[in-house]
């Protein structure tokens, strides 16, 4: 498939590029409506996003970069160039809980609040996005007889991407729907994000062809486990430090 959508004067509007724009725009429209149910005030999240989305790409650039140096390090013209894929999302959620800790401690607001607020928009855009690397032709895994493979360079693979796309479209209702009927403790959606989404992360990895690596170790696994255990155990502790108020 070619990656290129489209030509404007002649500049190539990548596939991709579209691709996370979208699902950037239908998470924020989101965000904004759940802003206006809670009550939270949407100029503050606006001023937000303006800060954490710009940032969090950057943050899953330099991400990328870091685990793919070997390549870079020779290549630094490379680094700048985006277009073709090289992002990883590990970096933008770091990228984007520091910014939006930050931006909470000078706005005096909670951010638990709206971490719950802008969570299932963050898996609603990776699910979305994930089709980029389909066009791209990366982010595949390893050969398979399934009938669901996808034919990449003459070898049907897994499609890897489309794995980890339906189990974040699941983990979107999955987090709707807990956010409005189960949730006790503000934060409690967001951690459910970074549990849910690191356990399908996690396997799905597995398969990958591509993983950025730490010697034998795939980065992304390890993320993902930690990502799980850190967040199951804030989820509990702010639930046991509630009830015994």
């Amino acid at each position: 498939m070619d990656p290129v959508a489209f030509k404007i004067f002649g500049i190539e509007v990548m596939w991709y590029g579209i691709l996370i724009s979208s699902g950037i725009i239908i998470g924020a429209i989101l965000a904004f409506r759940e802003a206006r149910r809670v009550g939270f005030d949407e100029e503050t999240l606006i001023d937000l996003l303006l800060y954490a989305i710009p940032l969090s790409i950057v943050g899953a650039r330099i991400y990328y970069v870091i685990f793919s140096w070997d390549y870079y390090g020779n290549n630094l013209k490379e680094i700048f160039h985006m277009r073709g894929g090289g992002l990883a999302i590990h970096g933008a959620i770091a990228a984007a809980v520091i910014v939006t800790v930050i931006f909470c401690k000078k706005r005096k607001v909670d951010f638990w609040q709206v971490t719950d607020i802008t969570a299932p928009s963050i898996i609603l855009g990776q699910a979305i996005g994930r089709w980029g690397n389909y066009i791209n032709q990366e982010a595949h895994g390893g050969p398979t007889d399934l009938p669901w493979g996808i034919i990449v360079d003459g070898v049907k693979v897994h499609p890897t991407f489309l794995y980890e796309s339906l189990w974040n479209f699941i983990v979107f209702f999955y987090l709707i729907w807990y956010r409005k009927n189960k949730e006790k403790v503000t934060g409690e959606t967001f951690l459910l994000y970074l549990i849910l989404y690191s356990i399908g992360r996690f396997f799905i990895e597995g398969l990958r062809t591509d993983s950025l690596m730490l010697g034998p170790i795939r980065i992304a696994q390890l993320v993902s486990l930690s990502l799980i255990a850190v967040s199951i155990l804030i989820f509990f502790y702010r639930r046991k430090k509630l009830y015994r108020i």
